[in-house]
């Protein structure tokens, strides 16, 4: 084969530049409508100056992927290559408005008392010096990121992978799906029976362009009659002002270099995110090879560091990482165009300014069915490459994804009262000293902003705060769990205990099961500083309980008393359907 007969596009590509390129809008305006209405963020300044470095990353990082898959396609000739798909990194959204940016712009208005626009500067500024040292962290965990994909068996990189696919990206756009139900269910039943099923369609129409048109113009339908049923969400901001930022521009006099000093004291939160991603990059190279398309490891994280960089340097304030769904785009049909479209689409909306309208136009519960598929084709897709005898190990790794699910939806909610409690506590505090009750008043006040900072009190506090420690870096988690159980049922139980011991050492320094809110790195001394919720769960007491879950498994290497029944039988079941 020459290099003009590489087919770098089909008719697939459409389903995957769909679901690619929504998710990234959609991550873009949650970045902006977070900011907005939890922390009262000038919106005029996040477009102007946060969105396009943000969106140049995508670009960056989705280019280079589509030359990576070009390379690959060259190099084995074949046709059916499918490039890997970059994208802003959904959990760093959250992590970054509630944990970086949205105090930061508190603490520059509160304690340094600087007028708004002066806080929105400083706060970009943190946001910039954030992503850049997220990015050159990543580039060394590139030059090793290799020799953890060998290491590392294959159940707990595709179970970890499984876990953020099924419980985080399938089931939350399901939920937004069924915001407008006839819209959603109308949308998902034709994504399901094309995609799932690959029942074609006339003219081999692509089921998430049909799926977009259809449930679409039921959606305006339903809307002219005033039989929608729930009412429109609100937009976060006027897409007039997001056209032709300019603001960003200024990023390039290097302004920012002098907010490194305070930048620094966010990288407990920064840092264990950046290794999430990384961790999320070296699953995707293996969920990739598993059909049939080997990146090399390396490269992929490099151009993960590479694009977080330059976003950073251009003003971004979300770093990129490669998705999880590659599997599911290769299900599509799809090849290279999808990426290189999205690359365009993405850079240009966030340079251009037109995202705005995009999401104004097109309602979410057209497009968030495809979510949905890729969810459940790389969960299959997880099963399907790992040994039948390891599906445990797989079903292990979704357990820390469940608790970082909850905590969604538990943060999700503090956010949003997050500034309401901080004007009550400022109207209490303005009373007049002899008010009556004033002090079960303060009390109940600073209780109120308490929880809406994250901190948990009580019974449901104690659940709660058990779900934080769980989710707290819950990939990472996932990833040694199952990768434990793996070696449990292939009898190798002192490479399992090694894999325990490590989580020990993880869960001391807050890798994993950090006790405080948005999961920051910790000192396993600072006991003063962990909420009492949290007594039993501390860094210590977690290493205590990996350290013996060790134990136990060195023990029943040197003292097997009872041999069962090899696991092994299990790769000779036959399906009985």
């Amino acid at each position: 084969m020459t290099k003009k007969n590489v087919h770098w596009a089909a008719a697939g590509d459409v389903n995957a530049f769909f679901g690619l390129m929504l998710d990234n809008i959609a991550d873009l305006l949650l970045t902006i409508g977070l900011l907005a209405t939890v922390f009262k963020f000038p919106t005029t300044f996040a477009i102007q100056h946060m969105a396009p470095g943000t969106a140049i990353g995508v670009f960056v990082g989705d280019l280079a992927f589509f030359i990576m898959a070009l390379a690959l396609a060259r190099r084995t000739g074949r046709n059916d290559v499918t490039a890997m798909p970059l994208g802003l990194d959904t959990p760093s959204t959250f992590g970054m408005v509630f944990f970086v940016l949205g105090p930061a712009f508190n603490h520059a208005q509160h304690i340094l008392q600087l007028s708004e626009q002066e806080a929105a500067v400083y706060t970009w500024h943190i946001g910039i010096c954030s992503i850049v040292i997220s990015g050159l962290f990543k580039v060394l965990c590139a030059f090793g990121s290799g020799w953890i994909r060998k290491f590392i068996p294959r159940a707990g990189l595709l179970g970890s992978l499984a876990a953020v696919a099924l419980v985080l990206i399938s089931f939350l756009p399901f939920v937004e799906s069924l915001h407008y139900p006839v819209v959603g269910m109308t949308a998902l039943a034709i994504i399901l029976t094309t995609l799932v099923a690959r029942i074609g369609l006339p003219k081999q129409i692509p089921g998430a362009f049909a799926a977009l048109i259809i449930a679409g113009g039921i959606y305006y339908l339903m809307d002219g009659l005033g039989i929608l049923g729930a009412p429109h969400e609100e937009m976060p901001f006027d897409p007039r002002e997001g056209l032709l930022p300019s603001g960003w521009l200024a990023v390039f006099q290097f302004g920012w270099l002098a907010q490194f000093g305070d930048a620094l004291h966010y990288l407990p939160i920064v840092i264990p995110f950046a290794l999430g991603t990384v961790i999320g990059g070296i699953d995707c190279v293996e969920s990739a090879a598993a059909v049939g398309d080997e990146y090399d490891t390396n490269r992929v994280i490099f151009v993960e560091a590479i694009a977080t960089l330059v976003a950073g340097l251009c003003g971004g304030v979300i770093q990129t990482t490669p998705y999880i769904g590659h599997p599911a785009y290769k299900a599509m049909g799809g090849r290279s165009a999808y990426v290189l479209a999205t690359a365009i689409f993405v850079g240009g909306a966030g340079t251009l300014g037109y995202f705005g309208y995009l999401y104004w136009l097109v309602p979410k519960s057209t497009v968030f069915p495809i979510l949905v598929f890729i969810g459940l084709e790389i969960t299959a897709q997880s099963f399907l490459a790992t040994k039948k005898k390891h599906y445990a190990a797989v079903s292990l790794a979704c357990v820390p994804a469940l608790a970082a699910l909850v905590l969604v939806f538990v943060d999700d909610a503090q956010g949003q009262y997050m500034g309401q409690a901080a004007q009550l506590m400022e109207a209490v505090n303005s009373l007049p000293a002899d008010t009556a009750g004033l002090d079960n008043l303060k009390s109940s006040a600073e209780t109120i902003q308490s929880i809406s900072q994250g901190n948990f009190f009580g019974p449901l506090g104690v659940k709660l705060q058990t779900l934080r420690m769980l989710s707290g870096g819950f990939i990472l988690t996932s990833l040694m769990w199952a990768s434990a159980l793996a070696m449990i049922i292939d009898r190798r139980l002192l490479t399992a205990a090694g894999f325990f011991a490590l989580c020990g050492l993880f869960a001391l320094f807050g890798l994993i099961h950090s006790p405080l809110p948005g999961s920051p790195v910790v000192l396993p001394w600072a006991v003063d500083d962990f909420p009492a919720t949290a007594a039993g769960q501390t860094p210590v007491y977690m290493l205590a309980a990996y350290l013996c879950a060790a134990g136990v498994l060195v023990l029943f290497h040197f003292c097997r008393l009872e041999e069962g029944p090899p696991t092994e039988s299990l790769d000779d079941w036959e399906e009985t359907t």
